[in-house]
């Protein structure tokens, strides 16, 4: 059995469980396998449900692949998580 990978996670500041696999091919994708960690990961695809509930964007769309590389940059390397100008967060 193998150890689990750990990285020192960019968003989260700690050292925690890496992910499995690229999640996207190219620099950005093996950027993000080196620095973030499951956990946060998992923070930003609810994150980016999020997003494409309030934009209505279509997951078949190239342009919406656009969006997705632009809101991993932003969430894990840029300012952090910008909500869109129009969310309204739900009434607990």
């Amino acid at each position: 059995m193998t150890e689990p990978r750990t990285v020192h996670c960019i968003k989260l500041h700690r050292d925690l469980p890496g992910l499995d696999r690229l999640p996207i091919p190219g620099e950005l994708g093996e950027k993000i396998y080196q620095n973030v960690s499951k956990q946060a990961f998992k923070m930003f695809a609810e994150h980016f449900k999020m997003i494409v509930n309030e934009y209505r964007l279509d997951l078949s769309s190239p342009a919406t692949d656009k969006v997705y590389e632009e809101q991993l940059r932003e969430y894990f390397f840029g300012e952090g998580m910008k909500l869109p100008d129009e969310y309204v967060p739900p009434v607990e």
